[in-house]
């Protein structure tokens, strides 16, 4: 079960998340996001996950190629922003960094991950907003400043 704790409130709300084993990481995020109807945010984290997904966006097939990470991997990094999708609702979008038992590592886009046994975020959410817009030559729903 995730526990969170505000941590200012100006200029600008931050908060830590500390999620525990068996927390699935993106979904967490997103439910605090629209829970605290965050509007624009940054996070980064670091932590280990049981198993995980990664994706590589495809440009020609505009899709997510994924690769599945089935073991226990150190969350190296996690960096990554909340911006509203079309529909006005937030948005999480991470990046993520994985290394492994021998110390290779693997990386890419966040799309799924199972904490263990701790994941410890640090988001800022930022006094404006951001809304994504579909772009129509990557296939993608990207952050637009001037929206």
């Amino acid at each position: 079960m995730m526990k969170s704790k505000q941590l200012n409130a100006a200029p600008e709300r931050t908060y830590v998340l500390v999620l525990e084993s068996g927390d699935e990481a993106m979904g967490c995020l997103g439910r605090f996001a629209r829970e605290q109807r965050l509007d624009a945010a940054r996070f980064t984290a670091i932590g280990a996950f049981s198993d995980a997904v990664l994706g590589f966006y495809d440009l020609e097939r505009r899709d997510y190629l994924r690769t599945a990470v089935h073991e226990q991997v150190e969350l190296v990094s996690l960096i990554g922003d909340v911006a509203l999708d079309a529909d006005g609702a937030p948005k999480v979008h991470a990046h993520a960094m994985l290394a492994r038992r021998d110390a290779s590592a693997c990386g890419g886009h966040l799309i799924e991950a199972h904490v263990r046994p701790t994941l410890e975020v640090m988001l800022v959410e930022s006094p404006g907003w951001l809304r994504r817009r579909h772009d129509a030559a990557s296939g993608l729903a990207l952050i637009d400043p001037a929206a």
